[in-house]
Formats: structure tokens, sequence, C-alpha cells
């Protein structure tokens, strides 16, 4: 939505709220389909992704969009005076801390992880567990949006299939910094933890050369190990602990 919008002629800082707007928007549709029409939150996420993915392709076709204002590109991509730092981290460190102090410092937080663990307990509890859950995917289409202006600067380029496969690598970095598939375990530093070894893997592959269809399969291979590894450690747990009884 960035680069369409720009292109038919709106400027670039509306050009941004558009895009982040219609990520809001996204992120609701997709709550209100698991809250109000009782769809599963999987089905939903991979369903309205090709859904999405497809509007984009109806709307940029095989063009590319590359011709945004320098400032902007430069936040992007450029670095902080002469060091290696690219200008976009500070915000993504911002970003990062506030996201650590709002799950695990604030009753929102702490809402969310109990309703992860079991919604019917904490519906018991007293938490709205509908308009929560709204509340969150609605932030999350919200942070697409920002993820998206950042990513489309940070390459000077809007195209359909920007950001394919970045899903999985994403899945992986989560689950790798130790939040669970099932939902209600995980820290913010755990993620940030398994963002900076997934992105670290990714740079790696990069800078060898290696093409994509290898760095897809390697994404693949960390998300079986990041989904297998809890589930080994806590069979090999209780295996200690039957052992234990035993003697």
């Amino acid at each position: 939505m960035l680069g369409w919008s720009y292109a038919k002629g709106a400027p670039i800082w509306l050009a941004i709220i558009i895009c982040i707007a219609v990520g809001t928007l996204c992120g609701f549709i997709n709550g209100f389909l698991v809250t109000k029409v009782g769809l599963g939150s999987l089905a939903v996420t991979i369903g309205t992704l090709a859904l999405y993915r497809g509007i984009a392709n109806g709307i940029l076709g095989t063009n590319t969009i590359n011709e945004f204002p320098e400032f902007w590109t430069g936040w992007g991509f450029d670095t902080i005076g002469t060091s290696f730092i690219p200008q976009s981290l500070p915000v993504i460190i911002i970003i990062g801390i506030g996201f650590a102090l709002l799950l695990h410092n604030t009753p929102f937080g702490r809402r969310t992880l109990a309703i992860g663990q079991s919604p019917e307990a904490a519906r018991f509890a007293g938490i709205n567990v509908i308009r929560h859950k709204i509340i969150v995917f609605t932030f999350t289409g919200f942070m697409s949006g920002v993820a998206g202006v950042i990513y489309t600067f940070r390459f000077s380029t809007a195209q359909a299939d920007n950001g394919i496969g970045l899903e999985l690598l994403v899945i992986s970095a989560c689950l790798l910094g130790g939040v669970s598939i099932f939902g209600g375990i995980g820290t913010m530093w755990g993620v940030i933890a398994g963002v900076l070894l997934a992105g670290s893997v990714e740079s790696w592959l990069t800078l060898r050369e290696i093409n994509a269809q290898w760095r897809t399969i390697v994404t693949g291979i960390l998300l079986l190990i990041s989904v297998a590894a809890p589930v080994l450690i806590n069979k090999a747990k209780a295996a200690k602990a039957r052992a234990a009884n035993k003697s």
C-alpha cells in the first residue's frame, strides 16, 4: 500500500499513514474472524496471508516502485554517522523495549499471557477474552504496517512479492526464543535473542552467497529444530523424573 499510494500521487507521509492504517484494518479483520466467527487463529492467519498477498498482486501486479524520497530510503538503509549501525536500529530497539515492558510489566501483558495459556481460565478470572484478542490482533496488524514501511524503505523498493518467506523466518525466531507454539509462554528478551540468532544465520548465508533455495531449506530446518527442541527437552525431563521416582 505504501508504494501504490505514493505512485498514485499521495505525499510520502500520507502513503505511510495509509500503509499502517491498512495493516491495522487487516489485523482487526483477523481478530474479528477468530473471535466473532469462531475460526482458528492459525487457519485465519494462513488464509488471510494468501488473501492479502493476492490483493497486493492484484494492485501492483509485476510493477516495481522504487522512486521514493532519498531521506526516507536513507533512513531505512543508511548508517548513523560513520558507524555501522543502521538508522532504523534505534527505532527497533525502542519498539523492543516498549513491548517488553508492555508484556511483562502491565496488566495488559499479563492478561495476554493468561489468555494464551488458557482462554477459559482467563474468562473465569474476569478477563474479556474476545475484546482482548481483537485488540491484540489489531495491534499486530498495526505493527505489520510499521514493519512493511521499514522493510520497503530499507530496500528502496515496493513490489507485490516483498517479504515472501519472511513469515517462516519470524516464526523460527520466536520459537527459538522460547515462545510456545501453543501460546501463553515466552518473553520479549527471548524473542529478541531468537531474532538475533535467526538474523545472524540469514546474514551469514547471504555473505557466503548461498542461493535462495538453500536459505529456504535452512529456514525450514531452523523451524523444525525450534518446534522439536522443547518437545524433546520436556520428554527428557519427564523420563528423568520417572527414573528418579523409581529409584
